[in-house]
């Protein structure tokens, strides 16, 4: 019942989230743009992005017919790979935006706890927050922006556990998602908001740094990774470029597609699997 409760204040604070979008942020174009990229699963590249990844996917794509067919029937069948690859991208820069904004979160966790320690409410406190993160972050950082919303939104009458609720959910990352619901119930039903806030920042900031200590001990390993990763293709290269004749018996015949074909599928379940076990998630 309460699950379906949040749900329904979740709807009407969308609704009257949408009716005061206007009133708060005007017709600023940049605004524009980031309300539209405020959904943080789908990431939204501009135009220098799109066409740089699209030249990268069509190199990969080249490349890997120079490499391992030699064939103008095989580029055809490549035509969809840049395709592939910007869908690749998208995903893995959603990914760096979510945990960029959990990074950020904990700073403004701990700007909140100290304006709250100082005897603000939780909704001047988010005031309070807006400010230091504006030393911290340029204007288009994802946590200014979210908590400038969040402060904007405030003060024509939508309550600010909503907002953080509807934060969590637009996010998608766990550590936001908590933070919401707890300070949601505990707003609701009149809890310490001081005690709340400093437990959750203290826990987040623990949990952040023990990821940043897990990156730091994997960077080596994930360099390493894709040098392995590359020298198959390399030596591929070489040979080809040194000895032009030494592989043409794997170029143009059943046998050679084949055994090709092979090579590049193990390549390709390589390299997938070695960026599964250096992709570690806390």
């Amino acid at each position: 019942m309460k699950k379906k409760n949040r749900q329904n204040d979740m709807e009407n604070t969308r609704k009257h989230v949408r009716g005061t979008n206007s009133l708060s942020y005007g017709k600023d174009n940049s605004v524009r743009e980031w309300e539209k990229s405020r959904d943080y699963e789908n990431y939204r590249f501009s135009t220098k992005e799109l066409a740089l990844y699209l030249m990268q996917g069509s190199f990969l794509a080249l490349g890997i017919n120079y490499l391992f067919y030699k064939s103008i029937w095989a580029a055809v069948v490549f035509l969809p790979i840049p395709v592939v690859y910007i869908c690749w991208q998208r995903k893995r820069l959603a990914k760096e935006r979510r945990k960029t904004l959990n990074f950020q979160f904990k700073d403004a966790l701990n700007s909140m706890s100290v304006a709250v320690q100082a005897g603000y409410s939780v909704e001047n406190a988010v005031s309070a927050c807006v400010r230091d993160l504006r030393q911290l972050y340029d204007g288009n950082a994802d946590i200014l922006r979210e908590f400038q919303y969040i402060d904007h939104q405030q003060h024509v009458s939508v309550p600010v556990e909503e907002l953080f609720l509807d934060l969590g959910q637009r996010s998608n990352v766990e550590d936001i998602e908590n933070f919401a619901e707890v300070f949601y119930v505990a707003k609701r039903t009149g809890g310490d908001m001081n005690q709340v806030i400093q437990k959750v920042a203290r826990m987040l900031g623990d949990k952040i740094d023990v990821k940043k200590e897990i990156e730091a001990t994997l960077a080596a390993k994930k360099s390493e990774q894709l040098i392995m990763s590359l020298m198959p293709a390399g030596i591929i290269l070489y040979l080809r470029l040194t000895s032009p004749g030494f592989l043409d018996v794997l170029y143009g015949n059943p046998f050679g597609i084949c055994a090709m074909t092979v090579c590049l599928g193990i390549y390709t379940g390589a390299y997938w699997m070695g960026r599964r076990i250096v992709d570690i998630e806390v």
